[in-house]
């Protein structure tokens, strides 16, 4: 199916994410201490440098993230990364999944695509997380649907994801996008490709699917 043509409304996307925030604080609440030092889908980082990344927005002025830029010469990669190491090393894993949940309602969006794309940040970091760890989560249905209509080239462009001659299909719900060689599996495995990740094996079916896993480490 293509993108759907009408808006959604903001009171509904912003529903949508305070019900993920404080769904995933409770995950991050729940998890050992072996778990928050876990690999995520985020190369190079474990669970409490993504879950420190995710707060970032609630916890950083505009101010004092324009100088931690500054710090990594302009570089919004050096300024995430630097950022998410500090903070995960700076406070307790407590501390961080409170972040999350406290600021379910917080109004901060990323510098481009309004709430939908702060949905996008959530519902996708959350997957990093509860995907590697297979703890097998499944993001509402109503949630993955407003990401899954935003999909377009500039979302692959974006996330440098690489998906030419290949068509995304949905095993459970009625979403496509895409076309060429068919690639199966659940609608948000098939969303954490169009944002650039690379999943365990087993996950995906196609001709194709090896193409788009993750080197074991």
């Amino acid at each position: 199916m293509g993108k759907a043509t009408h808006q959604r409304p903001t009171a509904e996307i912003r529903a949508a994410i305070a019900a993920e925030r404080r769904q995933l604080a409770a995950v991050l609440d729940g998890l050992s201490a072996e778990e928050w030092d876990a690999p995520t889908l985020c190369a190079g980082w474990r669970v409490r440098e993504v879950a420190a990344h995710m707060s970032l927005g609630f916890r950083y002025s505009f101010p004092k993230t324009a100088w931690e830029l500054v710090q990594a010469r302009g570089s919004l990669h050096r300024m995430t990364d630097r950022c998410a190491r500090k903070d995960a090393a700076a406070h307790s894993t407590g501390e961080l999944a409170a972040a999350l949940g406290d600021n379910a309602d917080h109004p901060w969006t990323p510098p481009v695509g309004g709430f939908t794309a702060a949905l996008g940040h959530d519902v996708i970091h959350g997957l990093d997380i509860t995907v590697a760890l297979g703890l097998g989560r499944r993001v509402p249905e109503d949630r993955l649907r407003i990401l899954l209509e935003s999909v377009d080239a500039q979302t692959l462009k974006f996330f440098r994801a690489d998906l030419h001659g290949i068509e995304l299909r949905a095993d459970d719900l009625d979403w496509s996008f895409g076309a060429g060689t068919p690639l199966s599996g659940a609608a948000q495995d098939l969303l954490l490709l169009t944002y650039g990740r690379r999943l365990p094996p087993g996950r995906l079916h196609g001709a194709s699917s090896d193409r788009f896993v993750a080197a074991q480490a």
